[in-house]
C-alpha cells in the first residue's frame, strides 16, 4: 500500500501581494511621478501666462510702476531718513518722475516726428542696396528667396502678434490713457507705501518663510533699481557716442538716430545691433560706403566699450545672466507682449535669478542652483 500511495505535492511559495501604491516606489514609478509633477507645473505656468496675457492692460502698468518705483527707492529712503513727511516725499518723487518722463517723451517726439518718414525711406533704400550687393556673391540666394524672406520680415513686424499690447488695436488711445492713469496711481502707492504693502503680503508667513520673503522683496527692489538706472546710463552713453560719430561724419538724421539708439538700448543685445544696423544703412544711402563702414566701426567700438567696461561697472551684479538666457527671455517676451514684453522680459528674468540667489540666505542660493563642482572650459 505504501508503494502506491500518491505523494503530497510540494507547496509552491506564493509571492507576497504588493499594495497598489508600491508601484510608485520603484524607478519607473519615480520617473512617472516626476513626469506628472512637470505636467502639473506646466499647466499652472500656462494658466498664469494666459491670465497675464488677458490682463495686459492691468499687468503692464503695474510692472512699469514697480520698476520705476524700484529705481527711485534709494531717493525715497534718503528722504525718509532726513525726516521728510511720507506724503511730501512721495509727491516730490512722483512730480520729478513725471517731469523727467514727460521731458524725455517730448524730446523724442520732437526729434523723430518731422524726420521719421525720411528715416524710414533711407533705411529701406539702404536695405535694398545691401540686398543688391548680396545677389552678387557666388553663394547668394535667388531673388525669389530674398523677396520671400523680406516679405516674411515685413509681415512679422506689421502683424498683430509683434505689435500686440496696450498700444495696438482700435482702442489704442483709450487703452493707453487707462494704462497711464493706472501706472501713475500705482506708482504713487508704491513710492509711498511700498515697504508696508510688502509687509502686509508677508503677514501669513513666520520664521524662515518670513525671512525668505523679506530677502525676496529686498532683492527684487535692488535688482530692478540697479537694472533701470544702469540701463538708462548705458543707453545715454551709447546715444551720445553714436550720435557724435554721426554728427562728425555729417550723416543726416543724426539726432533721430541717436534717440532711437537710446530707446533700443533698453532691449539688451538685440537693441544695440538694430540701432547700429539702422545708422549704418542711413549712412550708406546719405553718404557712401566709406562713411557707412566708419559708422559701423564706431558702433562696434561703442558696443564693445559698453559690454566690456561700462555695463559691468554701472550695473554691477544686477544682471548676471548668460547671453543665451537673455536671448531666450527676449524671444518669449516678444511673442507674449510685443515690444513691451521684450523690454520687460530681461529685468523679470534677472529678478527671478536674483531670488534664487538669496533663497536660503543672504549669500546662499537655493540648493538646486548651488555650484556642485568646478566649471570646466
Amino acid at each position: 500500500m505504501g508503494l502506491f500511495t500518491p505523494k503530497r505535492p510540494t507547496p509552491v511559495a506564493q509571492r507576497p501581494v504588493r499594495p497598489p501604491w508600491s508601484l510608485w516606489a520603484d524607478s519607473f514609478g519615480r520617473l512617472a511621478t516626476r513626469a506628472l509633477q512637470v505636467i502639473l507645473v506646466l499647466i499652472v505656468v500656462t494658466g498664469v501666462i494666459y491670465a497675464m496675457i488677458q490682463l495686459t492692460l492691468v499687468i503692464i502698468p503695474i510692472m512699469l510702476a514697480l520698476i520705476i518705483a524700484a529705481a527711485f527707492a534709494p531717493i525715497m529712503r534718503w528722504m525718509r531718513r532726513k525726516g521728510v513727511p511720507s506724503a511730501l516725499a512721495t509727491a516730490a518723487a512722483l512730480l520729478t518722475i513725471l517731469i523727467v518722463l514727460g521731458g524725455v517723451i517730448w524730446l523724442i517726439v520732437n526729434a523723430v516726428r518731422d524726420q521719421l518718414d525720411e528715416l524710414v525711406s533711407q533705411a529701406t533704400e539702404g536695405f535694398d542696396r545691401v540686398l543688391e550687393w548680396v545677389t552678387t556673391l557666388p553663394f547668394a540666394p535667388t531673388n525669389e528667396q530674398i523677396t520671400e524672406a523680406r516679405d516674411a520680415v515685413i509681415d512679422f513686424l506689421t502683424s498683430a502678434q509683434f505689435g500686440s499690447g496696450a498700444l495696438a488695436g482700435v482702442g489704442a488711445a483709450a487703452n493707453f490713457l487707462t494704462g497711464l492713469v493706472l501706472m501713475i496711481v500705482m506708482l504713487f502707492f508704491f513710492l509711498k507705501d511700498g515697504p508696508r504693502i510688502w509687509e502686509f503680503l508677508l503677514r501669513p508667513f513666520e520664521g524662515e518663510s518670513y525671512a525668505r520673503g523679506k530677502r525676496i522683496g529686498g532683492k527684487t527692489v535692488e535688482t530692478l533699481g540697479d537694472y533701470v538706472r544702469g540701463t538708462a546710463t548705458v543707453a545715454f552713453v551709447d546715444a551720445v557716442g553714436i550720435g557724435l560719430a554721426l554728427w562728425i561724419l555729417q550723416v543726416p538724421l543724426a539726432l533721430p538716430l541717436a534717440v532711437l539708439v537710446f530707446l533700443l538700448a533698453f532691449i539688451p543685445l538685440v537693441g544695440a545691433t538694430l540701432a547700429g544696423a539702422l545708422a549704418t544703412l542711413v549712412a550708406l544711402v546719405a553718404n557712401d560706403w566709406v562713411t557707412a563702414l566708419i559708422v559701423l566701426g564706431a558702433v562696434i567700438v561703442v558696443n564693445q566699450l559698453e559690454g566690456n567696461f561700462l555695463q559691468p561697472v554701472v550695473m554691477g551684479r544686477s544682471l548676471k545672466l548668460h547671453a543665451l538666457v537673455i536671448l531666450i527671455a527676449l524671444t518669449i517676451g516678444t511673442v507674449l507682449g510685443g515690444i513691451v514684453g521684450a523690454v520687460l522680459a530681461v529685468p523679470i528674468t534677472a529678478v527671478a535669478w536674483g531670488i534664487t540667489q538669496v533663497w536660503d540666505g543672504d549669500d546662499q542660493p537655493a540648493r538646486m542652483f548651488r555650484q556642485k563642482r568646478p566649471e570646466t572650459v
